[in-house]
């Protein structure tokens, strides 16, 4: 690997098990370049600030996230209304599997930036928006062919793949608040019931 590319992959790396398993404000450069094993100079190298490391982290995560249990839960060769299923038991065994692991659920990085950024960094608060619309469309694309192809009927599938995204984050907080990811489980097959009409 490329000396510049392993030094950034560890800042990144450990910065965003940082951020996502304390906050963004409790973290400082010092504690994330002795984490990386690397000389401040190094993280200014690449990153000139703790927002651009941040927005950096935000990025990788997505990139992540998009590929990995997303793209697993919203995998085209699942009827629709399977992919609202197997995105519930993804958010439940990624939350499950960190609480096993490190003793506590971390919730999601997203929506804990969100909680404490949002009116703090317009910047932070816009790439997180840019996030949350790309989860939001792969909700959209699911319910517009479910609705295409009969199995749900007519909704405003826009509005409701936003109360669906909305709800999905809500009850992970919440398992996260309680310290219990088996709420995902039993609260998150609820999402297929949420229905916003079509406007007239």
């Amino acid at each position: 690997m490329n000396p510049d590319t392993d030094t950034r992959s560890r800042i990144l790396a450990a910065a965003r098990e940082m951020f996502h398993g304390r906050s963004y404000a409790d973290v400082g450069i010092q504690e994330i370049c002795e984490a990386a094993r690397v000389q401040k100079g190094s993280f200014y190298h690449f990153f000139p600030s703790k927002r651009d490391l941040a927005l950096a982290v935000i990025d990788d995560m997505a990139g992540d996230w998009a590929h990995g249990f997303v793209a697993e839960a919203f995998d085209q060769a699942l009827a629709p209304v399977e992919r609202l299923d197997y995105m519930i038991d993804a958010a439940y065994y990624w939350q499950k599997a960190a609480a096993d692991i490190e003793g506590r659920m971390p919730g999601c990085l997203f929506g804990n930036l969100a909680l404490e950024m949002s009116t703090r960094d317009d910047v932070m608060r816009a790439k997180l928006n840019y996030v949350f619309d790309k989860a939001r469309d792969r909700f959209r694309a699911t319910l517009d062919e479910a609705v295409a192809t009969g199995a749900l009927a007519a909704m405003d599938t826009e509005a409701t793949a936003t109360a669906m995204l909305a709800y999905l984050e809500g009850v992970i907080l919440l398992a996260k608040t309680r310290a219990d990811p088996d709420l995902i489980l039993r609260l998150g097959p609820a999402i297929k019931t949420l229905r916003i009409e079509m406007s007239h």
